[in-house]
């Protein structure tokens, strides 16, 4: 994804070429590789959702398309010479820190099962946020006769015209999804748990004229680009200091909502009941015309139990399907640690994570020595583009190597005071954001404790990682 091929980049223009890249799709992109769900698209700006050291001038929409940014990715590696360094469809199965030789183990398999390994003077883990994909627990689901699929796995070989259709989850992917269902299906079953805020999606093509202008007038691309990343950034007090001021936002949704849903018992189920921001805001024009088709449902009765031939609700009503549709996101709060990862004196990442997740900066933990994090612990957004973030983590990381050399450490382990000091940090900030007002999200471990995002801004963020500071490390001599 965007954080292992930019950490690949990255390393080839500081000119260090001994490393290889883990993959265990059959392609680069990550999250735009496995989310290929009819609809799916960022709803971050394109001007923002390109590298700083890769520009894009040619995206075709204001938001991109998933096919846009996959193609964006592979152009990336090819361009930077980052494809040979590939191991695609490889799948890590574990770590092992070795304090005697200094390196880490790298244990995992290939497509046929077969076993490798390498060791590491360093390993960079790149797994991201959204790579796990989370299947609820319906009863009876494996007793269903047709196809069931998340969005993250998507079967384009499965037909869906005149198809009655199930879509469980009102999130990002179903609100993108739905709209396409309804042009082509015989009937789409929307099952809502809780109603998410919906803002305008004010998604146009870029003309040939802009585009052209931004490849050859470079400086016109990044004014833009500055303006663009201002305006997202001024909202993020809204999300980590002053929640209220999202408020502002509520009777824009609201008015989206009235004017494009005229039922008042489907604008009744359709509108939220917690403090807009808590969960991830969506940007959509299209979901509640699609709500209002004739061949669209939305039900907001629990699911009892899948059928053989459909779903049972908790009301008594049954749907007769012949496809469900999982769209259920991730499990993002602890997706960190995928595969066993065993540090100093046997300590394994996710006991130490038993609590939540936890890292200094998003990136080091204490008794992993040379292990980064990309996308790690408390780095997520609610209000920009995560490849701000990812971007400040890769000049980190770089900036530790550089340091480590020139100081001829074998190894760097982040302080155990240090790692504790900024996460309590962390913990206080976030008490105070809107993400903590009441309502239960994929931002949150079981507990309730936020593990996943950031409550500053990218500048903060920026600031904090522009240099590796070796007295938060104990070094050891290489």
């Amino acid at each position: 994804g965007f954080a292992g091929l930019g950490m690949a980049i990255r390393l080839k223009l500081a000119r260090r070429h001994d490393f290889v890249i883990i993959e265990q799709n059959s392609g680069v992109g990550g999250t735009w590789h496995a989310n290929r769900y009819p609809g799916a698209a960022c709803d971050i700006p394109s001007l923002l959702y390109s590298f700083s050291f890769a520009p894009q001038p040619h995206w075709t929409r204001t938001f991109p398309a998933q096919h846009e940014i996959e193609s964006y990715l592979n152009d990336c590696a090819a361009s930077f010479g980052v494809t040979p360094h590939l191991r695609l469809r490889t799948r890590v199965t574990g770590l092992e820190w070795s304090d005697s030789a200094q390196h880490w183990i790298v244990r995992a398999q290939d497509r046929a099962g077969e076993p490798l390994q390498w060791t590491a003077r360093v390993v960079v883990g790149a797994t991201g946020g959204l790579s796990r994909p989370a299947m609820p627990d319906l009863p009876g689901l494996a007793d269903f006769a047709g196809a069931v699929m998340h969005t993250a796995r998507w079967q384009a070989e499965v037909p869906l015209a005149s198809k009655r259709i199930g879509v469980v989850g009102t999130g990002a992917s179903a609100v993108q999804l739905v709209p396409q269902l309804v042009n082509t299906a015989a009937r789409v079953v929307l099952f809502q748990r809780t109603p998410a805020w919906v803002l305008p999606k004010h998604d146009r093509p870029i003309s040939d004229t802009r585009r052209w202008l931004y490849e050859h007038l470079p400086g016109l691309r990044k004014l833009a680009r500055a303006w663009v990343y201002a305006l997202h950034e001024m909202r993020g007090p809204g999300f980590t200091r002053r929640p209220a001021l999202l408020k502002a936002l509520e009777p824009l949704a609201g008015t989206l909502l009235r004017r494009q849903v005229r039922d008042p018992a489907l604008r009744e189920a359709l509108t939220p009941r917690y403090r807009m921001g808590c969960k991830r805001i969506l940007l959509g024009s299209d979901f509640y015309p699609a709500m209002q088709r004739r061949n669209a449902q939305l039900v907001t009765a629990p699911i009892a139990r899948v059928v053989a031939d459909g779903v049972q609700t908790a009301d008594g009503e049954h749907y007769p399907l012949d496809v469900l549709v999982l769209a259920t996101g991730f499990h993002a709060a602890d997706a960190m640690a995928p595969f066993p990862v065993q540090g100093r004196y046997g300590a394994e990442l996710n006991t130490v994570w038993r609590d939540g997740a936890r890292a200094y900066l998003g990136c080091t933990v204490p008794g992993f020595p040379n292990l980064f994090l990309l996308v790690g612990p408390n780095t997520g957004l609610g209000h920009n583009s995560m490849v701000l973030m990812i971007e400040s983590q890769l000049r980190y990381v770089i900036d530790a190597l550089a340091r480590m050399d020139r100081a001829h450490l074998g190894s760097v382990d982040v302080k155990w005071d240090v790692a504790n000091r900024f996460n309590d940090e962390l913990q206080w900030r976030l008490q105070g954001t809107v993400w903590m007002t009441g309502c239960k999200s994929w931002y949150q471990t079981r507990d309730g404790k936020i593990t996943t995002l950031w409550p500053g801004s990218t500048l903060e963020f920026r600031r904090r990682t522009r240099r590796f500071r070796l007295a938060d490390y104990e070094g050891s001599r290489a």
